[in-house]
């Protein structure tokens, strides 16, 4: 039942703008599910629900998901913006930023999931992209330096 229940929670949450727990709650109601307000409050615990701001300013419970595609949106201005070189060294590409920005490019970096990247790691202005081999590191070099100038 408690699978169940999930499911229809994340197809509810992914189909309309729910904003409060009361209103989750009805909905399951209306389902079919006999759940507590104390239920529910689990599930999204469990399910780590989050309250993401939509773009007509109304908070909505999400899985953070949208979020992520939100960020990978900006990545390329917020790349362009911040990253002054790219350079490949062996199957490591390092991405030299202005500092204070690397860990926000690094992060929407990562939503982009670029093939060949088994990780990356940001300080204060240097990225390391970890590649699989060092050809992949001179693909992603080119297409990093090319971002640069858009």
């Amino acid at each position: 039942m408690k699978t169940r229940r999930h499911a229809k929670i994340l197809d509810l949450i992914r189909e309309q703008d729910i904003d409060t727990q009361e209103e989750l709650l009805k909905k399951l109601r209306d389902c079919g599910f006999d759940v507590t307000q104390a239920t529910v409050s689990r599930d999204i615990k469990e399910l780590r629900l989050v309250k993401n701001l939509t773009s007509k300013g109304k908070y909505r419970y999400s899985t953070g998901q949208d979020n992520a595609r939100d960020i990978s949106l900006k990545f390329y201005s917020l790349f362009s913006d911040s990253v002054l070189s790219v350079e490949a060294a062996q199957n490591i590409v390092v991405v030299k930023c202005i500092t204070g920005m690397a860990q926000a490019v690094c992060a929407s970096m990562d939503t982009i999931n670029f093939q060949g990247i088994v990780g990356t790691l940001a300080g204060e202005d240097t990225i390391l992209a970890v590649c699989k081999s060092n050809e992949i590191a001179l693909e992603r070099q080119e297409e990093f330096k090319k971002l640069m100038n858009n």
